[in-house]
């Protein structure tokens, strides 16, 4: 089996995975994932579809991750891990995965800040006087 990548982005977090038959190894931009993520829950958003799936030492997953925050990173990480095991085995896969919502980009992003205010909807203090 040749290489797997996918991509995944979540608020302006981009994630490129390339995943090939291993022992499990995860790693995140040239350091080990329990490093650069090192809290427990961001670690579990991470592993989320391998461990659904029942895969989690089947596969050794390189990831470039760009832009974004911590939170926003590990959630596109998880998008783009999903999407990379649907490309592995679509019939066994796809189902598991999109139960638990793991294969949905979630749309939201940032609003832009608007002239004449100082966010993207506050406005200055009003004065009548």
């Amino acid at each position: 089996m040749e290489v797997i990548n996918a991509l995944g982005r979540r608020k302006s977090a981009i994630a490129r995975v390339y995943m090939n038959p291993g022992n499990g190894a995860i790693v995140v931009n040239n350091r080990p994932m329990e490093q650069y993520f090192p809290m427990d829950i961001l670690q579990y958003i991470v592993k989320q579809p391998l461990e659904l799936t029942g895969t989690i030492a089947n596969y050794d997953i390189k990831v470039n991750l760009d832009g974004g925050g911590i939170k926003g990173q590990a959630e596109a990480l998880r998008l783009a891990i999903a999407r990379a095991l649907c490309k592995i085995d679509k019939e066994v896969h796809r189902p598991v995965l999109k139960a638990n919502g793991l294969l949905t980009r979630d749309p939201r992003e940032v609003e832009r800040k608007k002239p004449g205010r100082p966010g993207a909807r506050k406005r200055f203090q009003f004065s009548k006087r």
